[in-house]
């Protein structure tokens, strides 16, 4: 699969960290943003989840380019938004 997959996360998150080893066990690639380190990725959360912090929150680019941004998704749900 291609395509590219950024995950906005803080360290104490379950959700997040179940997420993580899930997509390391598929091979998946990812690149990781801790908001409580960086202020700027912390409003854009902010900003596609109403107003909440809400973690993990999942930007999946396609291979065709087509962008999805998901609160909290499945493993099938980011791989089914990188095809």
């Amino acid at each position: 699969m291609s395509g590219t997959v950024t995950m906005y996360s803080t360290t104490w998150c379950g959700y997040c960290n179940r997420l993580k080893s899930q997509l390391d066990r598929e091979g998946i690639a990812f690149t990781e943003i801790n908001i409580e380190q960086d202020p700027a990725s912390a409003s854009y959360v902010e900003s596609v989840n109403d107003g909440n912090q809400t973690v993990p929150t999942v930007v999946v680019v396609s291979e065709s380019g087509a962008q999805s941004v998901m609160t909290n998704p499945s493993l099938r749900q980011v791989q089914a938004a990188l095809v």
